[in-house]
């Protein structure tokens, strides 16, 4: 439940529009609700600004769906991330309204979500078309935290003519999340070329030196561009949660002053 439906409850029971027991009633299953498999977060909205997250892997598709209904309820939008296509089947039947993206293997169902109002994008930048999996779960898990999110593909240093002859589109974006494997060398590029926050995504693709993406992963850790943030392999989800809110803040939320651009 958003903290927004929580204050209009509060203020309907204040005017005397519903009685008590009816708002207790709405409100039975804060903090959380317990299912026979899981425990449905209802409180997350209110201390993070955005209801729980569905990690699909390693849940049937049954638990998927009935996790899904259960967050539904309370009115909040849905992220189902790693999902498979029986569970992404699943809940587009369910709820024809669903946005499904294969290719990012996420499920998202519209609800209600505190936008950003972002002073700027969040642009999502992938080193090659391999890496367009982690890239597309970080496009999706911030647009439905309510960022305006361009993407910028397939350029990776082995050309990198193909970033320089798009920097424009790197200096108007307010946060730049990178995404790459191989070496990983991409996000410090980037960061050496703009003023705004760098979080940089090792991805599992390349080949056996690559160690499953440990090598990026590394080669991203000691960057030597100033400021570069470092997500876990393959973790396009928790990329796009960190630019979130990074993004808030820069619009000037709880008193903070946006930052004024220099590079243009």
């Amino acid at each position: 439940m958003t903290p927004e439906r929580i204050r209009t409850l509060l203020e309907a029971v204040e005017q005397g529009q519903t009685d008590v027991d009816a708002a207790l009633a709405q409100l039975a299953h804060l903090p959380y609700e317990e299912l026979e498999f899981a425990r449905v977060d209802h409180h997350r909205t209110l201390r993070q600004g955005f209801p729980e997250v569905i990690f699909s892997e390693g849940k049937t598709v049954e638990q998927v769906v009935a996790i899904a209904g259960r967050i539904l309820s309370s009115g909040t939008a849905l992220l189902a991330t790693r999902t498979n296509a029986e569970m992404r089947d699943a809940l587009a039947a369910e709820y024809p309204c669903a946005h499904v993206n294969a290719l990012a293997r996420t499920v998202v169902i519209a609800g209600e979500v505190p936008h950003a109002e972002a002073m700027g994008n969040i642009l999502v930048v992938a080193a090659g078309t391999s890496d367009l999996p982690v890239a597309e779960e970080a496009v999706e898990t911030a647009r439905v935290m309510g960022n305006a999110v361009e993407t910028l593909y397939d350029v990776g240093v082995a050309g990198i003519h193909r970033l320089l002859a798009c920097r424009d589109r790197l200096f108007d974006a307010s946060v730049i999340v990178v995404v790459a494997g191989m070496e990983g060398a991409l996000p410090s590029v980037v960061g050496g070329l703009v003023d705004v926050p760098i979080i940089a995504v090792p991805t599992s693709v390349g080949y056996g030196a690559s160690f499953n993406g440990l090598a990026a992963l590394l080669g991203m850790l000691n960057s030597c561009a100033a400021g570069v943030t470092v997500v876990n392999i393959d973790n396009g989800f928790g990329a796009g949660v960190a630019a979130s809110k990074i993004n808030r803040l820069r619009t000037g939320r709880d008193g903070v002053l946006p930052v004024e651009k220099t590079q243009k």
